[in-house]
């Protein structure tokens, strides 16, 4: 079963970045290879990677922050391989409890625009 591990201690560092200032975790059911993805302590994340002009609707910080917070630690370490980053975000995503429709239009736009440090 996919859960997270513990609530998320986020500091603000300014330029709409945060820092991690726990660990925390999350278990993912997308492949049995990686069964849980430890995020450390010191992770910095924007949370939610949104253009500014759509914020009205899609904020960095809504209800799908931890999924954000993950995703982006995937990306800055290329952990598996982008396809499963994308996969791990859109089940957090779920996880949480994020409506179909706003999970769906976050996860196509990580799958086409989304790039992170994979090559």
């Amino acid at each position: 079963m996919s859960t997270f591990t513990s609530p998320v201690d986020l500091r603000m560092l300014g330029d709409y970045r945060w820092e991690l200032l726990a660990e925390f975790g999350y278990y993912t059911g997308c492949y049995p290879d990686i069964s849980v993805i430890r995020v450390p302590a010191g992770t910095i994340t924007d949370l939610a990677s949104v253009p500014r002009l759509l914020w009205v609707i899609f904020p960095p910080h809504g209800e799908y922050a931890k999924a954000a917070i993950v995703h982006d630690y995937l990306y800055q370490e290329a952990v598996g391989t982008k396809r499963w980053a994308d996969d791990v975000f859109l089940e957090a995503m779920t996880v949480l409890g994020v409506a179909r429709w706003r999970r769906s239009v976050m996860y196509w736009a990580v799958r086409w625009f989304g790039r992170g440090n994979y090559r």
